[in-house]
């Protein structure tokens, strides 16, 4: 893969990052500063399960943040776009559709069968 290509996929794993942080520390602030009381149990509740909901959601951001600091990671030792299995190129295609892949669509297919498997 040239260089501007991989400056691209760096550019996008950045933007991606920044967005990424950029809404956990509005999550943060917004949990923090609410200060509602409510009596009735019932309003209590669905507070309560918007902010579980909020905090999964910010829980598999975090675990994608992880992702990309890699994807950034392998850019700069020179291992980006090369599949860990097989060692072979993964297509642009693949790694614009998903840029912190570490898998060629082959090698991913094969794992998601043996997970079915076993």
């Amino acid at each position: 893969m040239d260089q501007a290509k991989i400056e691209e996929f760096r550019q996008i794993l950045q933007s991606q990052l920044d967005t990424l942080l950029r809404d956990a520390e509005k999550t943060v602030s917004e949990m923090t500063d609410e200060k509602t009381n409510f009596p009735d149990p019932t309003d209590r509740a669905s507070l309560e399960s918007d902010r579980n909901f909020e905090l999964r959601i910010r829980d598999r951001e975090r675990k994608l943040i992880m992702k990309i600091r890699e994807a950034i990671e392998r850019i700069e030792n020179g291992e980006f776009g090369i599949c860990e299995s097989c060692e072979e190129a993964i297509g642009e295609a693949r790694l614009h559709a998903r840029p912190v892949t570490t898998l060629c669509i082959e090698c991913k297919t094969e794992q998601e069968r043996q997970e079915k498997i076993g």
